[in-house]
């Protein structure tokens, strides 16, 4: 089964850093992102890799060329502005006919892959996605006749479930995706779930994007204490 990472944003938000590289090889303690999350589906046995990169693809194709002899990695520049659904798309060649997995290349979890995949399997849908709960980033007060009578730090149980990427997904995804300019998470996403051919796969444990810099500090303190 191939792994399908999405790496072609520009990740504005950590401008300091994805002026010269891009998003997806910013280093969380001197590995880039990507590379750690091809570290997590290779720890379950998958070795080969489609990595559909756009912003400064050459950064990411002389990384991996000639290295990584254990893994068989397609880097393949689905263009500089197309969305999510649309570098989906252009990878139909090598996607061909069989189930695959796609993330995006910014976000980390340690969730279990193999049980991810018997989930999908179980459940007979086209696109099957990881439901976590976003982190926590504010705290709640309440407040009477100006004085807070209640602070509390929020929990993340607070919060509702998000996509956090780690898809199984069938083939036939590729039929409901137009073009270059369509988002996966929109008009794919919305009609699988009105036919009732998407399903969520719930996970409490560990899972982090990478969109600012607070949250890069938050990835390498998670590396840092494993």
């Amino acid at each position: 089964m191939k792994v399908v990472i999405l790496a072609g944003g520009k990740g504005t938000r950590l401008a300091e850093y994805t002026k010269s590289i891009p998003k997806p090889m910013v280093p969380i303690k001197k590995k880039p992102i990507i590379l750690r999350i091809m570290e997590h589906y290779s720890k379950y046995g998958f070795k080969e890799f489609v990595i559909a990169t756009g912003y400064k693809n050459e950064i990411i194709k002389n990384y991996f060329k000639n290295k990584f002899s254990k893994w068989k990695i397609n880097i393949v520049f689905t263009g500089k502005d197309t969305m999510t659904g649309g570098r989906l798309k252009r990878l139909n060649k090598y996607i061909k006919d069989d189930t695959f997995l796609l993330t995006y290349g910014d976000g980390l979890s340690n969730v279990n892959i193999k049980k991810l995949i018997s989930f999908h399997r179980s459940c007979k849908g086209i696109a099957t996605l990881t439901a976590v709960r976003p982190p926590a980033r504010f705290g709640v007060i309440k407040i009477q006749n100006k004085k807070v009578t209640t602070f509390k730090e929020k929990s993340s149980l607070d919060e509702g479930w998000i996509n956090g990427g780690f898809f199984v997904m069938e083939p036939e995804i590729l039929k409901y995706i137009r073009g270059d300019m369509t988002f996966l998470e929109r008009d794919p996403f919305e009609q699988l779930s009105k036919m009732k051919r998407l399903f969520a796969y719930k996970y409490n444990g560990f899972w982090q994007c990478m969109d600012t810099i607070r949250d890069k500090e938050i990835l390498e303190k998670y590396i840092k204490n494993k």
